[in-house]
């Protein structure tokens, strides 16, 4: 058994230490050369700034857990079952934050960092972390169970991707961190409904270590987490969510991790539909994510990572309420909610577009009485 404080000191270390090692990784990342130097126009900074933020992620979220395991009240039976998926889990990060810090140093071809993540999702899977059903509304109690052959390449599909979704929506300062910390603490309410302590653990030390980093990252970003803390912030969040994990397995169980990651798992989709249809690489970069669509609205990074935070929200307080009070109420507010986003995200991009009006209307009047003022005073002399 876990008391609540128990979780709250998680979150804290995870957030201090996180916080007090991002400059450290700052100053180490100049020195070394992991620096993103804006080339193209899909960059939104103008200056070089500093990657290898995640590592700070990494630090205070391994701190926290080590603490936790060492330091706090439980009983080492209950953890003992699953000591074979930690060892899984705990030698893909591995492979996952090696990648991930080597790409920011020196940038690796998109093939080899496929292969790495396929490598640490095999490793997972393998210690018998699975996606072992899927939700059948034609069955009897809602779900089918896979065979070994379809569990195993969906298990690794299912992480692969999501650490490929997080890194896609690590396009705005403090999007990637925000989004994460989010579905971090709604995997983590979900996880004490339904008595998981263990995952609730983790959650909360994700949680901690993904705000602590965010106010360095917040707009204007002082630096990056990186390679490294998007496919960790990715992997970790994919792994914890998969069903069973969180709880046995139901058709409501499948569909929480949907919900958590819902916003960066079909942002991810639609890129990937959307380059088919152009005739364009999976892999091609583009501007047409969720992100730029909103600045391509006229609003501001700020607006745009804020109007994201509350979609990202949104989804993950229906998956906890879809969690205690069933599907009927997690579709009732899911609808609510998303029509005020909605109008409100309208209602921003008008404002801005009034107040630059007024601002441009302001300069020319200026410019007009300068004018005036010019012209009279030399009919003067």
């Amino acid at each position: 058994m876990v008391f609540v404080y128990e979780y709250f000191i998680t979150f804290v270390i995870a957030f201090i230490v996180t916080f007090s090692a991002t400059p450290v990784a700052k100053k180490v990342a100049f020195k070394i050369g992991a620096v993103d130097v804006p080339k193209d126009e899909r960059r939104m900074h103008k200056k070089p700034i500093a990657r290898l933020g995640g590592a700070a992620i990494v630090s205070g979220f391994l701190v926290s857990i080590v603490f936790s395991g060492l330091g706090l009240s439980f009983d080492i039976n209950d953890i003992f079952p699953y000591a074979r998926q930690i060892l899984g889990f705990s030698a893909g990060m591995l492979i996952i934050v090696a990648m991930g810090i080597t790409d920011d140093i020196k940038p690796l071809k998109a093939k080899v960092k496929l292969a790495c993540q396929i490598a640490a999702a095999i490793i997972v899977v393998a210690s018998g972390t699975r996606i072992n059903v899927v939700t059948n509304p034609f069955a009897s109690d809602g779900i089918t169970v896979l065979s070994p052959y379809i569990s195993y390449p969906l298990t690794v599909f299912w992480i692969v991707g999501v650490a490929n979704a997080m890194n896609l929506i690590d396009g705005l300062d403090g999007l990637a961190a925000g989004v994460a910390s989010i579905s971090s603490l709604s995997l983590f309410f979900v996880s004490l409904i339904w008595g998981r302590w263990e995952v609730a653990m983790v959650t909360a030390a994700l949680a901690g270590a993904s705000l602590g980093f965010l106010p360095h990252n917040f707009n204007p970003a002082k630096i990056f987490m990186g390679e490294v803390g998007a496919a960790f912030l990715g992997f970790t969040l994919a792994v914890i969510s998969i069903p069973g994990t969180v709880k046995s397995y139901t058709a409501i169980a499948i569909a929480i991790p949907l919900l958590v990651l819902g916003l960066p798992i079909f942002d991810t989709l639609f890129a990937i539909i959307r380059r088919i249809l152009n005739k364009k690489p999976i892999m091609q970069a583009d501007k047409g994510h969720l992100h730029h669509r909103l600045i391509d609205m006229g609003l501001s990074q700020k607006q745009s990572v804020v109007i994201i935070y509350i979609l990202s929200a949104v989804l993950g307080l229906c998956a906890i309420v879809l969690a205690d009070r069933g599907a009927l109420s997690a579709i009732i507010l899911v609808i609510s909610v998303s029509i005020f986003v909605i109008a409100g995200a309208k209602f921003m991009a008008e404002m801005d577009d009034k107040d630059e009006s007024e601002a441009e209307t302001d300069k020319t009047s200026s410019s007009v009485a300068i004018e005036h003022g010019l012209k009279k005073a030399e009919n003067h002399k």
